[in-house]
């Protein structure tokens, strides 16, 4: 065994003539001198033999060069070879980083998974940079370097992304952790990541917060100051009661009526096309901001997750966000209604018949599928845009989680332009999308209503995310949309390891991803 001093300062201790490395107190976070100092994330591949030496990224063969091949020492004898996403951490190696985490990062030659659907090499980053770095969360150093590990601006998602937790309401708040790239000249990637991980986090702080606190109007005040912030070429709309009465929205309205949460609309342009007259992309997200159930209420167990009912919302208006901070060279156009879904002596009662904007009228029958009258009403004001393509994201079916869990998002779509681009999009940003049918079969189950034109019911119990989709179909008479349906990817509890437990806000980044793709034309819609 090697002598301590020669493998420098390491909280250890052995067991049965081994080396092992512990955790290190709080207290060695703060360095020589108590000055603060910064810790330091680092990547190591998987072996693909077991006689391979350790081989390190880039940033990580730098490093242990500085350290005079201290490091590789360390790790070869301080346990059994690092699994993806698993770290071990040393201390007292150099001056300026009193504790260097390092984390495995699978197989090198990791890519594009077709089984999976995803870009294995990528989410291995994610996975592995996340615990990284929230391992020097744990030391409570409030600064890390971060290995690029080959890939900044996955590192940079990871990183940021990782580190993320809903404290705001909460004495006690975990430490604050600033990141930036190790050692790489990839700022321009690693700033890329940065946004799209800010995204994501928008999303879920929108999701998060608790209903008290965001109200529709909240809401709509903080999608506008997050947008105007983003980029001048914005505008903000934020519709009262009487502008939705105005446009005929009945639907919307007899949702809203059972709150005395006044309902908004809000409405968002982002102006990225060198031509403003260019037609938009138009998104459109349902904003229940509280979900009860309505008259048709929902049973008291989880009924507090429904605060993230407005998960479509947030995700949408935060992809907007984060595409015009990018400076995405597209027109995009954001339409939220925000209410509350609640079981007062105005609301719907099941059975009673409402009219939507195009004039259909829509027998309710149950006030707990709600989300696809508000959306009714937002998907016949997008067409008023001469939109390029509409997509409308929701969480809308507890059947859509019992088909496909938080494995991936429902997509429902009649362009198949428009699902290549998304599919694509999702398979780069591991925040992958299935595409599932718009069968004549299911349209059938809503139009044949008794007392209306459509029933906001299927006729049978199975299929449900299907007929809701069929239903909303009723209101687009556009060739390029498609519905995501949300509602098995609104929370994480361990499925995604680089996110912690709580709103997920998926799948922002896929948006965005999709979005920049679209500028650049890879394929149309």
């Amino acid at each position: 065994m090697l002598p301590l001093p020669a493998l420098g300062r390491v909280a250890s201790w052995t067991l049965g003539g081994r080396l092992l490395c512990a955790r290190a107190l709080a207290s060695t976070a703060h360095g020589y001198g108590g000055a603060m100092q910064k810790g330091l994330v680092l990547g190591v591949y998987a072996k693909e033999k077991e006689a391979e030496a350790i081989q390190f990224t880039d940033a990580g063969d730098r490093f242990d060069q500085l350290v005079s091949g201290k490091l590789r020492d360390l790790l070869a004898i301080s346990g059994p070879p690092l699994k993806t996403g698993k770290t071990r951490t040393f201390h007292g190696l150099h001056q300026d980083f009193p504790s260097v985490v390092v984390v495995g990062l699978g197989k090198k030659a990791a890519g594009v998974n077709d089984q999976e659907n995803w870009n294995e090499g990528k989410e291995n980053i994610r996975t592995a940079v996340a615990a990284g770095c929230r391992q020097v969360q744990d030391l409570e150093i409030p600064s890390v370097e971060v290995d690029p590990c080959g890939d900044a601006q996955a590192a940079a998602e990871g990183a940021v992304l990782g580190l993320y937790e809903y404290d705001e309401l909460k004495q006690k708040k975990k430490t604050v952790v600033s990141a930036q790239p190790y050692g790489s000249d990839e700022s321009q990637a690693w700033q890329k990541g940065v946004l799209f991980a800010n995204g994501q986090n928008l999303a879920r702080h929108l999701m998060e917060t608790p209903a008290n606190e965001m109200t529709p109007t909240k809401f709509a005040e903080t999608i506008e100051k997050k947008l105007k912030s983003a980029s001048s070429n914005t505008k903000v709309y934020i519709r009262p009661k009487s502008w939705i009465e105005e446009q005929g929205m009945g639907a919307f309205l007899s949702v809203a009526k059972g709150s005395d949460e006044p309902p908004v609309f809000l409405e968002i342009h982002y102006t990225g096309s060198s031509d403003a007259s260019e037609p938009p992309l138009v998104f459109v997200g349902k904003g229940i901001t509280f979900d009860s159930g309505g008259i048709s209420i929902k049973a008291s167990a989880g009924m507090d997750a429904m605060r993230a009912d407005m998960g479509g919302a947030a995700t949408i208006c935060s992809a907007i966000v984060t595409a015009a901070a990018l400076k995405v060279p597209l027109n995009i156009v954001g339409l939220a209604p925000l209410c509350e879904n609640m079981p007062s002596g105005k609301a719907n009662k099941p059975g009673d018949v409402v009219r939507a904007k195009n004039g259909k009228t829509i027998q309710v029958d149950n006030t707990d599928a709600e989300g696809r009258l508000v959306l009714a009403d937002a998907l016949c004001y997008a067409h008023t845009f001469n939109p390029k393509a509409i997509l409308d994201a929701a969480t809308l079916t507890g059947a859509m989680d019992m088909a496909l869990g938080s494995s991936a998002t429902g997509v429902f779509t009649n362009s198949t332009q428009l699902w290549n681009q998304l599919f694509e999009a999702g398979v780069d940003t591991g925040d992958r999308v299935w595409r599932m049918p718009l069968y004549e079969h299911y349209s059938k189950q809503v139009v044949d209503c008794q007392l209306a034109d459509i029933n906001n019911l299927g006729k049978y119990r199975s299929g449900g995310a299907c007929t809701a989709a069929a239903f909303l179909k009723e209101f687009v008479t556009h060739s390029a949309w498609a519905h995501l349906d949300i509602a098995g990817v609104m929370s994480n509890k361990d499925e995604v390891p680089y996110l912690r437990k709580g709103m997920a806000g998926r799948p922002t980044r896929t948006l965005v991803e999709f979005l920049i793709r679209l500028s650049q034309g890879k394929q149309g819609v």
